[in-house]
């Protein structure tokens, strides 16, 4: 269960500044009185000596809300309490449903709503008003922010050129409660077209603090081709990112799989996510008799939410690689479904034959593409390893319709409430070695999935 945010004290409310002010900007805080703790309204102050973090967000909405006075914090690309605070506030202005999500329809109406403000010289911001309109949120730190990061670099890409990259810089503690002290978080927002990023690569990547741990949230897919991405994944030492988020999973997948070949460090939140459905699969066979039926697994089937097949992609590439299954075919049908089927061979020439299948579902949550249930089988009626695991809040209809699951093995996944891109980023930040589980899992995936 997620515990409850820290108080979140702004030490430096967000200020436009030029690139060459930034680290003069910033250095004022720490050389006046301030940093001593000499204010007893603050108490003690210091800067975070942790990581750096450099964010890529290519979605408008933070910086939308800002400029047009709905968000009131850092545009550091995090999506915490103040900015779903915000997102609410913005819908409820604008007549939307109020669910604090962002969407295709929220971005339009923001952009519409800024041409229009711009257009009217005397026009009143909502900024504005006598209160924040983001205050709901505006008192809380967000799962990032609880880790005490040194210093957050989120870069903004726009679509229109302004002439150069525009920065701010802001500065945000959040309060410790068992010692009241204040560790605070230098955030630096960057804007302009991606070239204009790439050009000042060097500059960015100077924003970044000594020896300590880089760290970059690459919130689209990653492509070497790409210069921004690529000057900047060789100078962190771990590339984040969440495949849940791609609508082409498929090359985000093989893109990922690509840079571990290259020696680039680079994780997937999605990956994350599928933890329980992977503990609850090996527990399955802890007994003897079980684990010694596991040869005998010869059929598997995966259900998962339509419109993302990554988790689905990445847990089959997990169960192959641990059962050491090679593939040998795969066909991808398409159809309701967009079933995929792959066929595998395994040490004892033994075919295995699996399948994935996108499932239409009415109320899509947070995450796209999570798992539904799952079921491992064997054409071996005397083994003893059938297996179905699934989602309690989706149920394992379509496994039960099939008749076998009186004789398998039954488990439920419990809904899962920490599964947002911030509460595991949170996570990663806590580790940055290689995990070569994943890598393995994935490499495996790229190889069934572009199997013929």
């Amino acid at each position: 269960m997620v515990t409850s945010s820290a108080p979140l004290i702004a030490l430096k409310s967000p200020q436009n500044v030029s690139l060459e002010e930034v680290n003069a900007e910033l250095n004022k805080i720490w050389t006046g009185d301030l940093a001593t703790g000499d204010d007893a309204a603050l108490g003690g102050l210091t800067r975070a000596s942790t990581f750096s973090l450099i964010v890529y967000e290519p979605s408008e909405t933070q910086y939308l809300l800002a400029e047009l006075g709905y968000y009131t914090g850092p545009v550091d690309g995090i999506d915490g309490p103040r900015t779903k605070a915000a997102i609410q506030a913005a819908q409820n202005a604008l007549g939307l449903s109020m669910n604090g999500n962002s969407s295709p329809e929220l971005l339009i109406t923001l952009r519409e709503q800024l041409r229009d403000r711009r257009s009217q010289v005397n026009a009143i911001a909502p900024s504005g008003m006598p209160y924040a309109l983001d205050a709901d949120g505006a008192g809380s730190a967000d799962e990032v922010a609880r880790q005490n990061p040194c210093r957050i670099i989120a870069l903004c890409p726009v679509t229109e050129s302004t002439g150069s990259v525009t920065a701010q810089v802001s500065v945000y503690c959040p309060v410790q409660k068992q010692s009241g002290s204040l560790v605070c978080c230098e955030y630096i927002t960057l804007k302009g077209t991606d070239a204009e990023l790439a050009g000042v690569s060097v500059f960015i990547q100077s924003l970044l603090i000594g020896d300590l741990p880089k760290f970059l949230w690459w919130k689209a897919i990653p492509d070497l081709q790409h210069e921004l991405f690529r000057k900047l994944a060789a100078a962190a030492n771990l590339v984040i990112v969440d495949s849940s988020t791609f609508d082409d999973a498929i090359t985000a997948l093989t893109n990922i799989h690509s840079l571990h070949q290259q020696g680039i460090n680079v994780s997937d939140l999605n990956w994350r996510r599928l933890a329980v459905w992977q503990e609850l699969t090996a527990e399955a066979f802890d007994p003897p008799s079980r684990r010694a039926a596991l040869q005998d697994v010869d059929r598997f089937v995966l259900d998962y939410e339509a419109g993302n097949p990554a988790q689905a992609c990445l847990f089959l590439g997990w169960i192959a690689s641990r059962l050491k299954w090679r593939p040998v075919a795969s066909t991808h049908e398409g159809g309701d479904y967009d079933l995929r089927r792959i066929k595998f061979t395994n040490d004892e020439q033994r075919s295995i034959e699996a399948e994935l299948a996108a499932i239409p579902v009415a109320n899509i949550g947070q995450v796209i593409g999570d798992l539904i249930d799952l079921k491992l089988a064997s054409t071996n009626l005397e083994a003893d390893c059938c297996t179905v695991i699934c989602s309690e809040t989706r149920g394992c209809m379509r496994m039960e319709a099939g008749g076998g699951a009186q004789s398998c093995r039954v488990q439920h996944v419990s809904p899962l409430t920490e599964h947002s891109p911030e509460v595991l980023m949170s996570q990663q930040l806590q580790r940055w070695g290689r995990d070569l589980l994943f890598e393995e899992s994935l490499a495996l995936a790229t190889q069934f999935l572009h199997a013929t």
